[in-house]
């Protein structure tokens, strides 16, 4: 199946990196036990800003599209720099940074499945790919700071959120509803996972809890 982009302005597409950077930034500085430099912490931000698309662009094969216009590296970096610098300001607006992260995640997943659907992706691998969009910003920052990756361990259902949305993009677009529409239900539905997820504590089952369940004998 091919489709067209869902397109949004550069404008608000360099706002979620923004956010991304921020929320990096913040949280590298907030490590006091790995003495993190201000240049490393700079690099977390830019790496959670600008994660999700770099793996996107590499996995269907295209330009990153930090690398193709001389705006992402620059919104980034000074995104990262602010997040470190008014790490204290950033943490009494937590409620307006969470609620913006959900909407982000949502617009990331959403450009994530379209453009790799647009490429001549398979539906299933475009979902896919758009949820590594959607989460692999957070990815990079844990694996670079040698951190457990927090997509894998019991938490506010950051992945599932993306999942549900980019599946659900995929299935209106199989049946012909046109991409825009498809586009902001996805980044709706993902935004409203995510926020109740956060509200009331939803996560998946741990591991431990599944292998406590009783063992049926044979007979």
């Amino acid at each position: 199946m091919s489709t067209a982009l869902f397109v949004i302005p550069l404008w608000l597409d360099l706002t979620a990196v923004a956010i991304g950077a921020i929320q990096g930034a913040m949280f590298a500085a907030r490590m006091k036990d790995r003495r993190i430099d201000l240049l490393g912490v700079a690099i977390i931000g830019v790496a959670v800003g600008l994660g999700g698309g770099l793996l996107r662009d590499v996995l269907i094969n295209q330009l990153p599209a930090a690398l193709a216009s001389n705006w992402y590296l620059p919104v980034a970096t000074a995104s990262a720099l602010i997040g470190m610098a008014l790490v204290r300001v950033f943490d009494k607006l937590n409620p307006l940074i969470i609620g913006l992260d959900a909407v982000t995640i949502g617009l990331f997943g959403a450009i994530g499945v379209t453009k790799a659907l647009a490429y001549g992706v398979p539906e299933v691998p475009a979902a896919f790919v758009g949820v590594l969009s959607a989460v692999g910003g957070s990815i990079l920052r844990d694996m670079m700071l040698n951190l457990p990756i927090a997509v894998m361990h019991v938490g506010s259902l950051y992945a599932v959120a993306a999942g549900v949305g980019c599946t659900l993009l995929v299935i209106l677009a199989s049946v012909g509803v046109q991409i825009t529409i498809a586009g902001i239900v996805c980044v709706g539905v993902t935004t409203i996972i995510r926020l109740l997820a956060v509200r009331f504590g939803w996560s998946l089952p741990e591991q431990r809890a599944l292998a406590s369940w009783p063992r049926w004998r044979r007979s």
